[in-house]
């Protein structure tokens, strides 16, 4: 069967969350338009189906590349990017977006209702159906408090919203979604340290049973993913379990020791 036959299969007809995919990279090497050096250089990795696995590193490290890669944004220059074990280029596209689901630094929202952009991740579902991607998502607190709850329109580019509560919306959408992969790229940038909490407690249960690729600059965020991927000028340099980065004294302990000192400052 081919992984255009599977995914069709896999997403017929949308109930319950399919199996958690594995994503891998074999020598991927990629230099976006115009630019010499390139993003990642022979970049090898794993993330194994149904775990987490967090990218960090300094900035323009090649972390949102490899994302974008994954959602095939872009097509390696060199080596191979893989959704079990099938190259992506071998799915079709909308096939394999259908699997992913994304929540990114800056959410893009429409002139629309707050019920129809959470929507938007899944035309067909019943209004249960998004009342519970909205609790899960921490937002029926604030859903409340609109003056139209969720038939309230947010605004050119969702206007009428905080960063953070937009942030909220694109939880909502993944979970509306239900896809086997979820990635989370600066997830939690735009909340204070009271709607961090909550938000996280949300994107912890959106994380089980899926496998999970993070994005993060802040690391106290990543600590708990099974495997840490460290990245410095596009390439990998590192990789493990936060206890044992730490105790390698390498760039990612170095990272750690900067922000610590740069949040105690």
């Amino acid at each position: 069967m081919s992984p255009q036959q599977i995914a069709c299969e896999q997403h017929e007809d949308q109930v319950g969350l399919v199996p958690p995919a594995a994503l891998q990279m074999e020598h991927v090497t990629f230099a976006y338009p115009g630019r010499a050096r390139p993003a990642l250089d022979d970049v090898s990795l794993v993330i194994p189906a149904g775990r987490t696995v967090a990218l960090v590193g300094p900035s323009g490290a090649g972390k949102t590349t490899i994302a974008h890669l994954f959602l095939r944004f872009w097509d390696p220059d060199k080596g191979i990017a893989l959704l079990d074990g099938h190259d992506l280029r071998d799915y079709r596209l909308d096939d394999l977006r259908r699997r992913v689901a994304l929540v990114a630094q800056d959410t893009y929202l429409f002139n629309d209702s707050l019920r129809n952009n959470v929507r938007l991740a899944r035309p067909g579902a019943s209004a249960a159906e998004v009342d519970a991607a909205i609790e899960r998502a921490a937002l029926t607190e604030f859903v409340a408090s609109l003056p139209d709850g969720l038939d309230t329109v947010v605004g050119e580019r969702g206007t009428q919203l905080s960063g953070g509560q937009r942030q909220r919306v694109a939880i909502a959408r993944a979970f509306l979604k239900d896809a086997p992969i979820l990635i989370l790229d600066e997830a939690t940038s735009h909340l204070d340290a009271v709607s961090e909490a909550s938000v996280r407690a949300a994107l912890d249960r959106l994380k089980q049973d899926r496998t999970t690729l993070v994005i993060a600059h802040r690391l106290s965020t990543v600590r708990g993913a099974d495997t840490i991927v460290v990245l410095d000028r596009g390439r990998v340099v590192e990789s493990g379990p936060h206890a044992e980065l730490l105790a390698r004294r390498g760039l990612y302990a170095r990272l750690i020791a900067a922000q610590m000192m740069a949040a105690a400052g």
